[in-house]
């Protein structure tokens, strides 16, 4: 058979397998050497702008913050230089004002053209200003426009002092000046932010790279990552210096080049089983083909058929069996797509709509039909049908398996007819046992019909001898024993009617009955049974119960066999006791309503051990039995789709409770 899956020939080994992944090895080192260097320049190079741009921000935000305070200053110098001065407390309030939109500020002065202290703010600075301070007074008049001098020297009072003079000129002529000292220390402190100074040690430098004001809340820099910057002060030189606390990125900086040295050791390592794998592939492949080779020759001694279909139903693939099935070789069904040669008519309609499900992509998992061979014989088969996948996990098409079921159909057949004449020979088996009670049950009525018409003919006898002694024909008397002639006919008929239901053979017939009429149809039987047994039968069957569809005849038998069982086991308790009742109610399940019947006695009981094999066929407890009873009661209600199971009655005996769907919610079959 032509083989839909064919395995490639095996490539020739050539020298690229091995310069391949000796090149990719090669090129993954360099790479790994080259990598964490590039990648330490680049972050190197990231920190140091980084730093960059923040010292730029730092001085920007410094510069900004005593660009407003000379702003102020400027206002307040317009104000005193005017011809009407604001007065003294004016004056303390503004100068207030200005100590607290800026911290840095330690002293405002203001000085007479000749240099007299007018009024001031702040701390008084001991000793005389700085060469500094009065070199950048000077020019400041000289320029007529505000001058920071140099920072003040290493005294620890006024280390990081920086005094700013502001000119004041009135109609051109110099009239004073404003002098305000700050301190750069608390500059730092009150315009860095915390996150900065957390990672950056920052320091103001003299002309003489000295430091002058500092904050490293981080602690002291590395010196690798360092930058300065100057303030841009008129007069001043003040230089704004960072370094950053981290130090040189390490050869290993990130997960990345990490990962790249994973991914390189793995290549060398797979390198190395690369060789061994090759070898192995090479092995598996001719194993492959030998398997290959044994799978097609246990697929041509297989006795299932195998059929494989694209997704358009073309036939791609046949095994012999399936040939063997049909009756056709596989060039005449290789390529064919429906309607197929080997489709029996009768099913066409069947064949059609399945074939339309496939098309759809929905084939029927598993299902029973009928296949027509070329000489016209018909073949029973069942169907499984699964979708075929290809590496991809494409949906390609369907593969089929088929079963020739000829012989399980005629083992059915005759599985079907051994249990109808075991249930034959099992209900016959039953009348056998109640034959000695049936036979008591007729002779009373037959005897009481003997007696009426005996009776009825001696009167007719003395009325017919015509003698002036003979006396009238008494009509009513003799219409009555006529009439009780008649009922105890019935009441035979009856019984012998029922015996006759009860043990005549036909096939099995499911049909709408309700329990009450069940019950009805063995009463006599079982009032038979129980009377013998001075046993005492209830029945509680509600009036509005819905029917079941069932047989009756085997429902019968079931409950029959049940009652006859559950009286039998009352033989040994008080008289008093033995109480048989059947019981019927309507219950309900998650899809459909269902018919409970039990059977309940008070005898005594099941024991544990029995109870386990209770079912089993032919083990019976009693000397006579042939211990099919209960096996067949249960395959007759698992016929109609129920379940037969026991249970213990609380107040001794056993209850037997068979299922049965109610005749609306079940679909015949």
């Amino acid at each position: 058979m032509k083989n839909p899956f064919p395995i490639p020939r095996p490539v020739p080994d050539g020298p690229w397998r091995w310069l391949v992944p000796v090149l990719l090895v090669l090129l993954f080192l360099l790479v790994l050497l080259w990598l964490p260097w590039q990648a330490r320049q680049m972050e190197s190079n990231e920190r140091q702008e980084q730093l960059i741009a923040d010292t730029l921000w730092v001085e920007q935000t410094l510069r900004f913050e005593l660009a407003r305070s000379e702003e102020a200053l400027a206002t307040l110098g317009v104000d005193l230089a005017a011809d009407t001065r604001p007065t003294q407390q004016t004056l303390q309030a503004r100068l207030a004002q200005m100590f607290k939109n800026g911290h840095e500020l330690r002293r405002v002065a203001w000085l007479d053209a000749d240099g007299r202290l007018l009024a001031m703010r702040g701390a008084e600075l001991p000793g005389e200003p700085i060469q500094s301070s009065r070199e950048a007074q000077a020019m400041s008049r000289t320029t007529r426009s505000g001058r920071y001098s140099d920072p003040y020297g290493p005294s620890p009072t006024l280390r990081g002092l920086v005094d700013y003079h502001l000119p004041l000129y009135h109609h051109g002529k110099f009239a004073g000046s404003l002098v305000a000292t700050y301190s750069l220390q608390t500059l730092l402190d009150e315009n860095v932010p915390w996150w900065f100074a957390q990672d950056n040690a920052l320091s103001l430098l003299d002309r003489d790279d000295h430091v002058v004001a500092q904050r490293a809340a981080g602690g002291p820099g590395r010196g690798v990552y360092t930058h300065k910057r100057a303030l841009d002060l008129p007069g001043g030189q003040i230089v704004l210096a960072t370094d950053s606390v981290k130090g040189a990125p390490n050869l290993l900086p990130n997960l990345l080049v990490g990962s790249v040295i994973v991914l390189a050791l793995g290549l060398v390592l797979s390198l190395g089983a690369l060789w061994r794998h090759i070898a192995r592939t090479i092995a598996a492949e001719n194993a492959l083909r030998q398997q290959m080779a044994f799978r097609t020759a246990m697929e041509n001694s297989l006795l299932t058929g195998l059929r494989a279909r694209d997704l358009e139903g073309r036939v791609t693939y046949v095994n012999p069996a399936f040939c063997r099935i049909v009756g056709l070789p596989d060039h005449e069904l290789l390529g064919k797509k429906p309607p197929m040669p080997y489709w029996a008519p009768e099913a066409m309609d069947d064949y059609e709509q399945r074939f339309r499900k496939v098309l759809a992509g929905h084939a029927t998992p598993q299902f029973e039909t009928v296949f027509q061979r070329p000489d016209g014989s018909r073949v029973p088969v069942l169907v499984f049908e699964a979708p075929l996948v290809d590496s991809h996990g494409r949906h390609t098409g369907w593969m089929s398996s088929i079963l020739d079921i000829t012989d399980r159909r005629r083992a059915e057949d005759l599985a079907r007819q051994q249990q109808e004449k075991l249930e034959t020979s099992a209900r016959l088996a039953t009348m056998g046992e109640i034959s000695s009670m049936l036979a008591h049950e007729l002779n009373q009525p037959l005897a009481a019909i003997s007696s009426y018409t005996a009776g009825a003919l001696n009167v007719l006898a003395r009325v017919g001898d015509g003698g002036p002694s003979a006396p009238a024909l008494d009509a009513g008397m003799l219409r009555r024993a006529l009439e009780q002639a008649n009922t105890q006919a019935r009441r035979a008929g009856q019984i012998i009617r029922s015996v006759h239901e009860f043990v005549k053979k036909r096939e099995p017939r499911r049909e709408s009955v309700t329990v009450q009429h069940v019950i009805d149809g063995i009463r006599a039987l079982v009032d038979l049974q129980a009377r013998q047994s001075y046993v005492t039968l209830q029945v509680e069957v509600p009036p509005d119960l819905p029917p079941v569809l069932a047989d009756r005849l085997l429902l019968e038998q079931v409950l029959l066999n049940l009652t006859r069982n559950a009286i039998e086991a009352m033989q040994d308790i008080d008289r008093e006791r033995r109480v048989l009742r059947i019981e019927a109610a309507h219950t309900r399940t998650e899809e459909q309503g269902q018919v409970a019947v039990s059977v309940i006695d008070n005898g005594h009981g099941i024991p544990p051990e029995v109870a386990e094999r209770l079912f089993s066929p032919f083990f019976s407890t009693k000397a006579e039995g042939m211990g099919m009873g209960l096996s067949i009661c249960r395959t007759a209600i698992e016929f109609h789709g129920g379940t037969l199971t026991h249970a213990d009655n609380p107040g001794g005996g056993t209850v037997f409770t068979f299922t049965l769907q109610q005749a609306q919610a079940t679909i015949p079959t």
